[in-house]
């Protein structure tokens, strides 16, 4: 079949870029990936960790830490017991115990507070999941090779707009919160969708790679579930849109075609967990963040998280408490400067970047859509965000949907602005999008500063403070016993979490120094701790 020669995307016969120049251009595309979201994320680069962060990073990184291959091991061996609980997903714990055992690796290597390190790996993991968007929407917008070519507008803006949209919109919000494990999931997704824009001819082996990857998706983590389907949304928006094909020729693609496995391949495994979990779970008393419902509120939760992403929301939640004017000061300025610097040095190099067909970016755009309601579906059946969040939150609050609706919603921003933006306006559009990530900056700063002032984050800081840099002498056991105490003090009434403080602590401390987090502990911690 001969593809039609019209302007529907970027045409494979028309005469590419000199090779130094199209890998200079890459090159800076890359940069940007790195640079922008690391230089949004720095200023929580203090932010003590919270929720099971709290106990995980000691816990699982004390564990694994010299023996890491034992992640499977004891995924697997605990896998029905999370599955008695309805939540069921090993795949994505072997993932956070990677992570968590990454962060105590870093601190042990770096003699750095493992709080830091979280964040450090989240920002990390920030920057991958732009890197993928990226990769996405190339594979989505370009008929040639992947890299064959000058990089799009869309390539070269994108890592501006992701960035914006990192945001620390409360304390559930995946930039503050596991935003390690959700980050990365939703980089995969956007990986498994850009296969399937990639496949060109269908082979046995790919056949086989997609149900046994359909399978596994099924057992990771609820933002994983959408792959499957943006796999197949993506690989038909780019063969109506970028490839011209129609009807029969449409559907009988192999990216088509993989979808099609890779929905072979989830949905079986999905179905025999849920129905699993339903009979555990039938009576109650399962993980209630796991629970599900669909209901009339349902249709309400589900527009409101398709625009909880917007940056002006995310950045009420994230300064909501902050005295004073949080735009002003030192960081704002210095962050603002850098952010303008790279902008600059990417507006010398727009005029070379190919801007994409109207065509190309209505596929594009149809995908990022797709992508913004998946990612909003599991907080619109959220038994806990139905019960906890009032309307207001539903907009402004981030949540685990965070990690997948803030970047899709930032790309149908960008993508539907260079639908309407002559190219005389790029350097305002570029521009805004560098305000756009220096005010989410100075947000994330302004939310550090109030996180600073809680007292269970001070403590948790001096705790992570502790473990990073070890004192084997017994004043530092004494410093370290004194700390424990005062932690049991603040968990006191919940024995179950006191219990999980200490052997986490213990798990750590044996790791990286071969003794207990406190070796003489007090008689009053003592008590607490077996309670």
């Amino acid at each position: 079949m001969t593809l039609p020669q019209q302007s529907a995307g970027r045409d494979i016969a028309s005469p590419p870029a000199d090779a130094p120049d199209r890998r200079g251009l890459w090159g800076h595309v890359l940069r940007r990936c790195v640079l922008v979201p690391l230089v949004v994320m720095a200023p929580l680069v203090a932010v003590a960790p919270r929720g099971d962060h709290r106990f995980n990073i000691y816990w699982h990184g004390g564990m694994f830490l010299d023996h890491p291959q034992r992640i499977v091991t004891h995924t697997i061996g605990t896998g029905e017991t999370y599955l008695r609980l309805g939540n069921f997903r090993p795949l994505g714990r072997m993932l956070e115990k990677a992570l968590d055992t990454l962060v105590l690796l870093g601190a042990e290597q770096l003699h750095l507070s493992p709080a830091i390190m979280l964040r450090v790996v989240t920002a990390g993991a920030a920057v991958a999941l732009t890197i993928a968007l990226v990769i996405f929407a190339e594979s989505l917008l370009t008929r040639g090779r992947l890299f064959g070519s000058a990089p799009s507008l869309v390539a070269l803006l994108s890592p501006y707009a992701v960035a914006g949209g990192f945001v620390a919109a409360g304390t559930n919000s995946t930039t503050t919160l596991f935003g390690g494990l959700y980050l990365s999931t939703t980089a995969l997704v956007l990986l498994v969708a850009a296969a399937a824009c990639r496949l060109e001819r269908m082979r046995w082996w790919h056949a086989v790679l997609a149900v046994t990857a359909g399978g596994a998706l099924a057992v990771v983590n609820e933002p994983a579930y959408f792959a499957v389907p943006l796999a197949g949304v993506a690989a038909l928006a780019r063969g109506r849109f970028v490839l011209g094909l129609g009807g029969r020729d449409l559907l009988r693609s192999a990216g088509v075609r993989l979808a099609a496995l890779l929905a072979a391949g989830f949905l079986p495994v999905f179905a025999i967990v849920r129905w699993i979990i339903r009979g555990y779970c039938a009576d109650g008393g399962c993980y209630h963040g796991s629970d599900i419902t669909i209901d009339g509120r349902s249709l309400l939760v589900l527009p409101a998280r398709m625009l909880a992403w917007l940056p002006p929301a995310q950045w009420q939640a994230a300064t909501e408490k902050t005295p004073g004017t949080w735009l002003w000061g030192v960081v704002p300025v210095v962050v603002l400067a850098v952010i303008a610097v790279l902008g600059l040095r990417t507006l010398k190099v727009v005029a070379r970047a190919e801007r994409p067909g109207a065509g190309p970016l209505t596929g594009l755009a149809i995908a990022a859509v797709a992508l913004l309601a998946f990612g909003a579906m599991p907080a619109a059946l959220s038994v806990e965000v139905h019960d906890y969040f009032d309307m207001r939150a539903l907009v402004t609050q981030g949540w685990r949907d965070s990690a997948v609706t803030a970047p899709a919603g930032m790309l149908l921003v960008l993508v539907v602005m260079l639908k309407v933006t002559r190219r005389f306006y790029l350097p305002l559009l570029l521009a805004s999008l560098v305000m756009c990530a220096a005010v989410t900056a100075t947000a994330n700063r302004a939310y550090a500063d109030v996180a600073a002032s809680w007292q269970s984050a001070q403590l948790d800081n001096r705790i992570a403070l502790a473990v990073g840099g070890f004192e084997r002498s017994p004043a530092g056991d004494g410093r370290r016993c004194a700390l424990l105490t005062e932690a049991l003090r603040n968990l006191d009434g919940e024995p179950a979490r006191q219990r999980r403080l200490v052997e986490s602590l213990d798990a750590a401390a044996r790791a990286l120094a071969g003794v207990p987090f406190c070796a003489s502990p007090s008689p009053s911690s003592s008590d607490r701790a077996s309670r």
